[in-house]
């Protein structure tokens, strides 16, 4: 096996190589998670879409598979996000990861029991805020990226944040292999993140059907829509996503309103903790009432495509690199593999 890539990322977070696999709802699984941190990276494990109790066996279920580092994505905005913080301390979670900045008294009660923040920003403001409360790295989404993403491509977001802040800084947004970890590497990043290219891998739960489909498209194959939940949000180009588009506002809001539900009965909140999560994420992103009713219905639309296998009925969230994806390795194979290419890139780079 080859020696580790040593970097800020790897040394804080005591993982073998500077590669970080993105808490992607409803596919950073156990699964993956721990197929990651047994190749030497580090995986994040995707808790917005799981009831406190799932996160709890998934994190149990983790423990199990690995005894290596793993991190977990929660919303500082959630009802219950001061519980699942000290179920992150008890079960001695390496790494918090948050899409959202957490407060800082909650960075702090982390800090004192071991735990590392590193929150996912796509603004140098929103970097220096979030160093500012004493997170301990930043992992930088470019608008390449999927899912939800800013308008500043990763090329330009990234050196702008390494001059901004003091903490380790970790790329994410158009990576997936070895060239692009060289290059992050290059620009003085401390490691890549990846969202897309770990869900096309054998390890990840995704069903095969919709990987052909992810496999099937181009780097054009993606827009950037507002009509998901209200806040841009890259994704596949799907007739569904033509549908939301040309929807008009109130049927967009009936269809919003309806997988809200099912999303509240699914993680049986109750309707008074939704309202305060609504609250919460209304005021920390200055969204309108809409907006929040419309991120609610999120999950379900995401839970359709990426669990329910339905390309018809469902939102593929994806970064424009799916176009140059075309294998489904093993998490693995996919790590070793970039870790390689990225020597070789670095080796060819002139000294001196």
């Amino acid at each position: 096996m080859t020696a580790p890539l040593d970097t800020a990322l790897t040394r804080l977070a005591g993982v073998r190589y500077p590669i970080v696999q993105t808490g992607m709802g409803w596919v950073a699984g156990p699964r993956l998670v721990s197929a990651t941190a047994e190749a030497g990276g580090l995986g994040i494990l995707a808790s917005a879409t799981m009831t406190y109790d799932e996160l709890a066996a998934a994190i149990a279920e983790v423990k199990k598979r690995t005894d290596k580092p793993f991190g977990v994505n929660l919303r500082a905005d959630a009802e219950d996000a001061g519980r699942r913080v000290d179920l992150l301390i008890a079960e001695d979670v390496r790494v918090a990861s948050f899409a959202l900045a957490p407060r800082e008294e909650m960075i702090a009660k982390l800090h004192d029991h071991g735990v590392l923040v590193i929150p996912s920003v796509g603004a140098v403001r929103h970097a220096e805020k979030v160093a500012s409360w004493g997170a301990d790295a930043v992992i930088v989404q470019g608008g390449e990226g999927g899912g939800h993403t800013g308008a500043v491509p990763t090329t330009l977001l990234l050196p702008s944040v390494l001059d901004a802040v003091d903490i380790p800084v970790v790329a994410a947004g158009g990576f997936h292999d070895g060239r692009g970890l060289a290059a992050a590497l290059a620009y003085g990043a401390a490691g890549v993140a990846m969202g897309t290219r770990f869900l096309l891998t054998k390890d990840s739960t995704v069903p095969d059907e919709v990987k052909r489909y992810y496999l099937a498209q181009s780097v054009s194959a993606t827009v950037v829509t507002r009509r998901v939940d209200g806040l841009p949000h890259r994704v596949l180009r799907t007739d569904l996503v033509d549908r939301l588009e040309s929807a008009g506002r109130v049927t967009g809001l009936v269809r919003a309103v309806r997988n809200a539900l099912r999303f509240r009965a699914l993680t049986g909140l109750s309707l008074p903790a939704m309202v305060r999560e609504g609250l919460a994420m209304k005021h920390g992103n200055e969204l309108s009432w809409s907006q929040v009713i419309m991120a609610a219905n999120t999950p379900m639309l995401l839970r359709a495509g990426l669990v329910e296998g339905r390309t018809d009925a469902g939102v593929l969230a994806s970064g424009q690199v799916v176009g140059l994806i075309d294998d489904l390795p093993t998490v693995a194979e996919l790590v070793e593999r970039t870790v390689s290419q990225a020597r070789e890139c670095l080796a060819r780079l002139p000294r001196g």
